[in-house]
């Protein structure tokens, strides 16, 4: 098993000293006795460690996991089916960047299709968090390894808007768990506008095969579509289409449109995935949007 180069989740209760969390142990149900699917939690980068635990009430971050979680669902029988080398590879960390503009957009990318885990599915820059690297650090070298986009950690003012236990396949009734993450969700602010920054984006096609400036009108539909439920959409008479642009096999950009009923798809409970906003991007930009309600201070 690999112990070197990846960092993992540590928790810890009270003052009891951080262990490695397991494969098959929802990181969420650590904290709370009740079986609620969102906690309260505080998070420090320790020697190669993520370590989360229990702070004081008010200053921590939210740690959501969705309600069809499979290691939530997981029976031992089916813990008991999981080889063993994934059993051992305990719970990786990323980080994902929601950079919002001068105009209050955030960019969204689509993974590449012929990425292993959550091809063709729209989620924001990231990937894992390095040995020896800040969560800041990993998620800056993402964005610009995904974009093209370079950002230095002085021009930017993180903050952490939430955590999410991120499971794949996302649901038991698409196989038994491969790859268990908590992905940390950073908010970067831009002074330049969407328009400024487009010019900039050099994505990679072996990982980003679209990207979107999304506002605020759109996001509020995304999240809407909440994955699990049925309730209606919030279209707020938004155009039937939405403009993206592709990336072609060689890194080029072409602006076109996209249904607006591919950023309101839902996962679906069986069968194929569909091209759709991931469950823990609907997460982060449901925090995003309560963070616009705030006035600067």
């Amino acid at each position: 098993m690999d112990k070197v180069r990846r960092i993992l989740v540590y928790v810890c209760k009270e003052r009891a000293a951080p262990r490695r969390a397991q494969f098959v142990q929802s990181v969420t149900g650590h904290f709370t006795d009740s079986g609620e699917d969102e906690v309260e939690v505080s998070c420090t980068l320790e020697k190669n460690q993520f370590i989360l635990y229990k702070g004081d009430r008010g200053r921590g971050v939210p740690l959501k996991r969705p309600a069809f979680c499979p290691i939530k669902h997981l029976s031992a029988t089916d813990a008991a089916a999981i080889p063993l080398d994934i059993q051992q590879r305990g719970v990786d960390v990323g980080v994902a960047i929601l950079l919002q503009t001068a105009n209050q957009r955030v960019l969204l990318t689509r993974r590449a299709k012929e990425l292993r885990i959550f091809p063709n599915v729209w989620v924001p820059p990231g990937g894992h968090v390095e040995l020896d690297e800040t969560l800041l650090g990993a998620g800056l070298r993402e964005l610009h390894e995904e974009t093209g986009l370079k950002l230095e950690p002085e021009q930017v003012s993180p903050t952490v808007l939430g955590l999410w236990e991120s499971v794949f396949p996302p649901m038991l009734s698409r196989g038994l768990p491969q790859r268990h993450h908590v992905v940390v969700y950073m908010l970067l602010h831009s002074s330049l506008t969407h328009l400024q920054l487009q010019p900039s984006l050099r994505p990679s096609p072996a990982e980003v095969s679209a990207c979107l400036w999304a506002d605020s009108r759109l996001v509020r539909a995304i999240v809407s579509a909440v994955d699990g439920d049925d309730a209606s959409v919030q279209l707020d008479d938004l155009p039937s289409s939405i403009s993206v642009s592709q990336v072609s096999a060689d890194g080029a950009l072409t602006e076109s449109s996209m249904p607006l009923a591919v950023f309101t798809s839902r996962a679906p409970a069986s069968g194929p995935d569909v091209e759709r906003v991931s469950t823990g991007t609907k997460f982060a930009l449901e925090l995003w949007l309560r963070s616009l309600d705030v006035p600067d201070l």
